[in-house]
């Protein structure tokens, strides 16, 4: 048996994100398995709020808070972040280290490694802005810094977890991964599936993109699409949700302003989605690459039909001509004919909603997943 599928007593496990509502929301179920198979469990992110703490310690673990730098390539500020994840390591003494997000599994890993850390699981949960191909000289300056930080942390990780099996290629083809290192595979961050229920979805035709409003996420294309849909269709609504972002590659809010005069309905930021999923009949993703998308799992799980793209980490959530379609990333045009299928079909679009249910149940129940990881860790 490998070293990853060995049972191992109990553990003082240490888990490192960079958002403590992050921790909440993508890594609580777990947090909970952990503590559940007798683990001692610490998180570690940005300072909580006082009600995010509280949630954290009501899953059973303990909360500690580090301060490091979000984003960017600055070397005084990953300096000191390198120097707070040292500090945490040494104050907190863990038998393993899980951390996802670039960030915390670049500098986690070196951390890790100065303060005799032995065990430390990297979580790749998407390659982001630096791997999806560009022509921006900042792209291709991104990329190749960040593949370097990776080729250096992934040699001091006992375990790299994937959550498709193209960031995985890329990693291997990439010459990032240690020739025989220890890799796996999960669903992504899994969906709880009693927080996301099954809802009946509207008989008119409603489309609905969650996503950040980043070039990367297609929602250019989503508003190219949605703006032909709409004149073809004046009684589909086409609804947009998520925050601009300080990143470069978000859009401007005089460019969200003009699609909305055209009769785009932003919705804004929710810390709860259910309400605008359930007000849609299909979700539309269409990501240039993503790591598994969240926004998607929990749409699946509230019973809507998919469109996405056929890109890494978004194929893995539609079995096509089941409880969706596919189309080509950076494809406008294939996006509203898709879009215009789904608004003349009802019956269908509500049929492959009961099978994106079945489909998250089948492969993307939170739990499952997470035992999946903690298997993977050896824990």
């Amino acid at each position: 048996m490998s070293e990853a599928g060995l049972k191992r007593a109990t553990q003082h496990v240490l888990l490192l994100g960079v958002e403590p509502q992050s921790l909440l929301n993508f890594r609580a179920p777990l947090i909970a398995q952990l503590v559940l198979a007798g683990h001692h469990v610490t998180v570690a992110s940005l300072p909580p709020s006082q009600i995010q703490h509280d949630a954290l310690s009501a899953l059973g673990a303990k909360v500690s808070s580090v301060s490091f730098s979000r984003a960017g390539m600055n070397p005084i500020k990953d300096i000191k972040t390198l120097s707070a994840l040292t500090r945490l390591f040494k104050n907190h003494r863990p038998d393993t280290v899980i951390a996802y997000t670039a960030k915390p599994v670049v500098y986690g890993a070196i951390a890790a490694r100065l303060t005799g850390v032995t065990s430390f699981v990297a979580m790749i949960t998407g390659l982001g802005y630096s791997f999806v191909e560009g022509p921006e000289p900042a792209r291709r300056i991104a990329k190749s810094v960040a593949s370097v930080l990776y080729w250096i942390a992934l040699r001091f990780s006992r375990v790299v977890i994937f959550q498709n099996p193209d960031d995985l290629k890329t990693f291997q083809s990439m010459g990032l991964l240690r020739p025989k290192a220890m890799t796996g595979l999960v669903n992504g961050s899994g969906v709880d599936l009693n927080h996301f229920v099954f809802s009946e979805p509207p008989q008119k035709p409603v489309f609905l993109m969650v996503a950040r409003l980043l070039a990367d996420k297609g929602v250019r294309e989503y508003a190219q699409a949605s703006r032909r849909l709409r004149k073809a269709l004046p009684e589909v609504r086409t609804l947009l949700l998520g925050p601009l972002d300080p990143s470069p590659n978000s859009v401007s809010k005089s460019e969200l302003d003009n699609w909305v005069s055209e009769g785009m309905e932003y919705l804004g930021v929710r810390e709860d989605v259910r309400p605008a999923i359930a007000m849609a009949s299909v979700a539309v993703l269409p990501s240039y690459r993503e790591g598994t998308p969240r926004s998607i799992l929990e749409a699946m799980a509230m019973g809507r039909a998919i469109i996405t793209t056929d890109a890494p980490g978004c194929r893995e959530t539609v079995d096509s001509g089941r409880n969706g379609c596919l189309v080509p990333p950076r494809n406008a045009e294939a996006l509203f004919q898709a879009m215009l299928e789904f608004s003349t079909d009802a019956e269908k679009v509500a049929s492959m909603g009961v099978a994106s249910r079945e489909y998250a149940n089948q492969k993307f129940e939170a739990n499952a997943v997470a035992k999946s990881v903690i298997k993977l860790a050896g824990l």
